[in-house]
């Protein structure tokens, strides 16, 4: 690929062929099944930068036109393939719900199940179909056997939702949290290392890690944390709503015993869906958030007892694996990486304006976080939607205080360039 006319060159003939294998094929999908082959062998670090690759999956969304959404980081959109097949299932269970939901679309979650393992790295009993992150991690924190006194480490800067779950166990059971408050952003992976080690006693029983701090971006080493707290016999849960299918790592490697995600983040998957992760032979230790039967003592199944539940989500689950898969994980990962530090690049060097988000890949990817000397969070966030249309998020939680700012696969280079244009006048106002 050495310059642009000759991708779109390229494309264009690819396209032509395909529009002859398959008239009935919508143009975005021809152009990107022809983007996606002319693009196969190319560095995806070179690749993150080629507009007119990302493009053509820019083109496999639809998008809100009245804004521009920098707030993925809280619910991403799906690509049409995957809302279109969510709406399809709908449609099937309405037309006969008991029928369809639990004689058809229920025989895909095995299926579904080994879809996600794979992409994780991890064997299928092993992965647990939920509905979001803080369920998956809530049925882990309410479900180890925990005694009164026993430790558990935890940090300032993990998600609400976790911290709350903790503080209810340790007023009616009488646990102990032990706090960590973290500096960040930080380049320095030992700092953050030290803080969880020497926070370890003789009772502490578990350690909850937030793999990537969602407020700002920041990466941990969870694998060094757990490598140490594995030594003392501490049991390791780890915080993943913002790095599965972000970038590209297996959840063993974490070293974890469990793992929760949201898949309609960064997967792209239906709104409402997400998974657990339980190492196998810590299953049968874990009480389930709902029921189950007692057969079910060390099966990953029994953390599925939901009753009834939308399986035309569930099953769009899979064609965003396949976009994903499409895409590739280190595409991706290059890709967000790149618009991170593309807008982080053009503002760091206006007066008044900070980040709160390291440029290293060891440290960030995706989401970054700005803020402005004399201005509050909230005040930004209004200017940037009220003058510019661009929709993000002020964040004011412990000792981190900013606008996060988190592209997706979709952003453009011209979406970027007005936030940086609204963040410059910003500052200079």
């Amino acid at each position: 690929m050495s310059n642009r006319r000759s991708f779109i060159n390229k494309l264009g003939i690819a396209s032509v062929a395909a529009v002859a294998g398959n008239i009935m094929q919508p143009a975005w999908s021809r152009n990107l099944a022809a983007a996606m082959k002319n693009a196969k062998g190319v560095d995806p670090a070179s690749l993150a930068s080629e507009e007119d690759f990302w493009f053509y999956i820019q083109q496999s969304y639809t998008i809100a036109p009245d804004f521009i959404n920098l707030n993925n980081g809280g619910v991403a959109p799906a690509p049409k393939t995957v809302a279109d097949a969510m709406k399809q299932y709908y449609d099937l269970c309405n037309e006969g719900p008991s029928y369809y939901m639990w004689r058809v679309l229920d025989a895909g979650r095995e299926p579904l199940r080994r879809n996600l393992a794979d992409l994780a790295g991890c064997d299928q009993e092993e992965i647990a179909l939920l509905r979001n992150a803080s369920e998956a991690l809530e049925t882990v924190i309410f479900g180890l056997e925990l005694k009164a006194g026993d430790e558990v480490v935890l940090s300032k800067q993990d998600y609400p939702n976790m911290i709350g779950a903790w503080k209810q166990r340790e007023k009616r059971e009488g646990i102990k949290l032990v706090w960590i408050n973290l500096e960040l952003p930080s380049e320095n992976e030992q700092y953050i290392v030290d803080q969880y080690s020497n926070a370890f006693t003789d009772r502490t029983k578990v350690v909850q890690i937030t793999h990537m701090i969602n407020w700002i971006g920041q990466k941990l080493p969870v694998k060094k944390i757990a490598t140490i707290a594995k030594q003392k016999n501490i049991e390791v849960l780890v915080d993943g709503a913002h790095t599965f299918a972000q970038f590209e790592f297996l959840i063993p490697d974490l070293n974890c015993d469990y793992f929760g995600t949201s898949l309609h983040k960064w997967l792209g998957a239906p709104i409402g869906t997400g998974l657990l992760y339980v190492r196998k032979q810590k299953i049968k230790n874990v009480w389930p958030l709902f029921g189950a039967g007692e057969k079910e003592e060390d099966n990953i199944r029994k953390f599925e007892h939901l009753g009834t539940r939308p399986f035309f989500i569930e099953q769009a689950i899979d064609k965003a694996i396949d976009f994903y898969t499409m895409i590739g994980a280190k595409r991706k990962e290059e890709r967000l990486l790149y618009l991170k530090n593309y807008w982080m690049e053009r503002v760091q060097s206006i007066p008044k304006v900070k980040l709160h988000t390291s440029f290293k890949k060891e440290f960030g990817c995706a989401i970054g976080m700005v803020s402005i000397e004399g201005k509050t969070a909230g005040e930004l966030d209004s200017y940037l939607y009220e003058q510019y249309k661009i929709h993000t998020v002020g964040i004011n939680w412990e000792n981190i205080h900013g606008v996060r700012i988190t592209p997706n696969v979709y952003t453009s280079i011209k979406n970027l360039d007005r936030l940086v244009e609204g963040i410059t006048r910003f500052a200079k106002s």
